[in-house]
Formats: structure tokens, C-alpha cells, sequence
């Protein structure tokens, strides 16, 4: 249920309010305390920061700087296939045959928040509301910034910094979800 009214959110290009997301996250984090973990997309407020912030210790914030015309290239030209969930990049890993799966030959689809005028609304509700969390942890003295906008140059920045962070752990055991 809480599942399908965030979504609505995502298809009208807004973000899913505070205290939805905050419930979503911190349900899962319960009973991670003895592992190391990795946030992606969260907080995006400082209402959710301050909520997270009572619950857990963060160690590290990590910011992406990638400029939100980038952003915006990739996330229209993704493509899925709905019955499997591959994903297609008609930049860098496009179909063999264009709108078509290669394995089934059935139809790719975009979806609702990949559409340009959505990807636009989502990135415009991002610099207003997740900028300010960028400052709260940079008062905290716990923010990193990384900037970039190809994945295989600024990845062995983040990697040598995350190596800083935590316990050594071999590459096989580094790719094993918890």
C-alpha cells in the first residue's frame, strides 16, 4: 500500500514526502547495526537527515556532483524490459535491435519517472529540497564530495575513499549483499 502511493509520487515527478520515506528506510535499517551499509537516495530532506540522525550514526555522507544535464541524458535514454527488468541505455548499452529486448524480442518501455518532463520535475525538486542536506552534513564535518560525470573515472576515487572507511573486505566479499 505505501508502496503504490510513493509511486504516485514518482510518476507526478515529486518526491515522496518525509514521513512516508523516513517510515520506508528506517524499517529496513532495524537490525543492520552490526553491518557496514550504503544509503542511495537517502535522506533527501533534512527532516529525514534529522530522523535518520536519531536512529543510526552515520559515519560518511557521500556527494555525487554530476551536473543534472547528465543526469538527465541517462535517465531518458533508459529502457526496460518489463517482464525481466533489464535495462537498456541508448547511450552506452542500447539494444541490438532499437525498442526491442534481446533476449525475447518483445517491446521496451520507458518508464513514468525516465520521461524527460518527469526526470525535469524530479531534478528541480532535488536542488530545492536535498541541497540544504548537503549543508546539515557539511556542518557535521561528515560530507565528501565527488565530482564527474563518467562513472569509470570518478568510481576509483570513491572506492579508495570507501577503503579509508571500512574494514578491509576483498573484492568478491564487497559485492555480497547483506
Amino acid at each position: 500500500e505505501v508502496g503504490i502511493l510513493a509511486k504516485s509520487y514518482i510518476d507526478q515527478g515529486r518526491l515522496i514526502p518525509d514521513d512516508i520515506m523516513t517510515q520506508l528506510m528506517l524499517k529496513e535499517l532495524k537490525g543492520l547495526d552490526q553491518y557496514n551499509w550504503l544509503l542511495d537516495g537517502f535522506p533527501r530532506t533534512v527532516a529525514q537527515a534529522e530522523a535518520l540522525d536519531k536512529e543510526c550514526r552515520i559515519d560518511t555522507v557521500i556527494d555525487l556532483d554530476v551536473p543534472f544535464d547528465t543526469i538527465k541524458c541517462r535517465l531518458t535514454a533508459r529502457w526496460i524490459h518489463p517482464a525481466s527488468g533489464r535495462v537498456y541505455n541508448l547511450e552506452f548499452s542500447p539494444p541490438k535491435v532499437q525498442g526491442i529486448d534481446d533476449i525475447t524480442g518483445e517491446p521496451l518501455v520507458q518508464r513514468d519517472d525516465d520521461k524527460p518532463e518527469t526526470v525535469t520535475k524530479r531534478l528541480q525538486a532535488y536542488d530545492a529540497q536535498t541541497k540544504p542536506v548537503l549543508e546539515y552534513y557539511r556542518g557535521k564535518g561528515l560530507l565528501k564530495s565527488f565530482s564527474g560525470t563518467e562513472t569509470n573515472k570518478i568510481w576509483p576515487h570513491i572506492y579508495a575513499f570507501l577503503q579509508t572507511k571500512l574494514p578491509d573486505v576483498s573484492q568478491k566479499d564487497s559485492t555480497t549483499l547483506r
